[in-house]
């Protein structure tokens, strides 16, 4: 008895506290229920003259006595109005809680409690403004932990893909490339579940032309088509995903990423076009560019840089998913003149074929040399190097005394499962905390 006794008051104290969280300053609930009680005192007060009304001009009857014992009379008048208000309170209260409940209840989560999830949704509607700029699996993992401090965020993303189905797409459509796009799309998404698993789905071999072939990739294309435009197919996808947050192109024309290759065993550069091309080329890249040249940025990518609290460089593939979106260069000379806080994230260990062998320090010269200094006030760097590498991977290095003239902060970044990936838990934390750091606490 004594057990179910405490449940119950456990329970009564819980119902308590979520009444009271309906009135968390911000939620835009409270503005509401004061509409509704506003009304409702209205309609009480016409029909409390109506009663009032009949009470004093109708003839004795039987039903007045009844009438008079309903209305307390007997007591005080100021008694009567505390007792009937707050009798009517508590009726208003749990019903508009009711209502909240039997309305939201289907569209969160289970488990999940209506008024938290609410908290939650504001919190991150008012969050920072926040744009990260690459591609490839170090932007989706960045993203994936950035939509849960803000849903204010901005992912640009190169459009220099011709590899795999996005590749495909791109020769036989003559649509932009949107294998990158896909993948920040179901990042952030807000159910990474079934509609998201089906975009991300990839057709397997013996599915002859849909072989190889993302489905997302195919649906955007298709959206594309019926829009008649790559930016309105984006938008469109991104509403079926439920995404909090924008994918924008760098640029909405059609380039190619050209590199010029010293192979390891000559002293005679090679010219090597096509971003899926350049890896595969045995040597070190010495120089990359865009063909054609100095393209036009996707206007709203200039605004929204320029809008920025946060802008964040990486992580990423150094030369085909970073540089090509600073090659544009609009989205280069945004990124010098907003007033945001500008953070590179330094990849966690070498890329094959791309950056084998580099160190912090070496990536941070190679966007230097392409780009020019001041791009960016801060350096983010991984400090753990415990775990096993894939093979061909080596640990991107951070020596400090290299970096001197660099504010660089350090800290754990890896995934457990992947070491070679950032973990989009550490590394958006700590972006968070940075920015809070300069322009104190943005996020409540």
């Amino acid at each position: 008895m004594k057990n179910k006794e405490v449940t119950r008051k456990r329970k009564s104290r819980s119902h308590f506290k979520e009444l009271v969280q309906w009135l968390t300053p911000g939620l835009g609930v409270k503005r509401w229920v004061l509409l509704i009680l506003f009304g409702t005192t209205f309609i009480g007060v016409g029909i409390a003259l109506y009663a009032l009304d009949v009470y004093r001009n109708a003839p004795d009857t039987w039903w007045l006595p009844y009438l008079s014992m309903i209305s307390l009379r007997a007591f005080p008048r100021s008694i009567r109005i505390m007792i009937f208000g707050g009798i009517g309170l508590i009726i208003l209260i749990s019903g508009i809680w009711g209502l909240s409940q039997a309305v939201l209840t289907p569209f969160v989560k289970p488990g999940s409690v209506v008024v938290d999830t609410l908290t939650g949704y504001r919190r991150k509607e008012r969050g920072p403004k926040i744009v990260v700029i690459g591609g490839g699996h170090g932007l989706a993992t960045l993203l994936r932990g950035l939509k849960e401090y803000s849903y204010n965020l901005t992912a640009v993303v190169t459009v220099a893909d011709d590899g795999g189905s996005s590749g495909r797409l791109r020769e036989s459509l003559g649509i932009l490339p949107p294998g990158d796009i896909r993948n920040c799309l179901a990042a952030l998404s807000s159910d990474e579940e079934m509609m998201t698993q089906l975009f991300q789905y990839r057709f397997p071999v013996g599915n002859g032309d849909l072989e190889g072939h993302s489905f997302g990739n195919l649906f955007i294309s298709a959206i594309s088509e019926i829009v008649g435009s790559f930016e309105d197919a984006i938008a469109e996808s991104g509403r079926v995903l439920a995404v909090h947050g924008k994918v924008m192109p760098a640029t909405l024309h059609d380039v190619k990423l050209v590199a010029d290759i010293l192979p390891s065993n000559s002293t005679q550069e090679v010219r090597v076009k096509g971003e899926s091309l350049i890896p595969m080329t045995k040597g070190r890249i010495r120089h990359i560019w865009l063909e054609p040249n100095n393209p036009p940025a996707y206007p709203s990518v200039v605004k929204t840089i320029l809008n920025a609290d946060l802008v964040v460089i990486g992580p990423g593939s150094l030369y085909t998913s970073i540089l090509p979106n600073l090659l544009v260069p609009d989205v280069l000379e945004a990124i010098r003149t907003t007033q945001a806080l500008k953070i590179y994230v330094c990849n966690v260990a070498t890329q094959p074929g791309e950056t084998d062998g580099y160190t912090c320090k070496d990536h941070i010269n190679v966007i230097l040399e392409h780009c020019g200094d001041k791009l960016f006030d801060l350096i983010v760097a991984n400090n753990h190097y415990l775990s096993n590498l894939a093979e061909n991977m080596e640990w991107v290095f951070t020596d400090l005394e290299e970096l001197q003239e660099y504010l660089v902060y350090q800290a754990d970044l890896l995934d457990e499962e992947e070491p070679w990936h950032h973990s989009s838990e550490k590394i958006s934390r700590v972006l968070i905390d940075l920015l809070q750091e300069r322009t104190g606490p943005l996020i409540e």
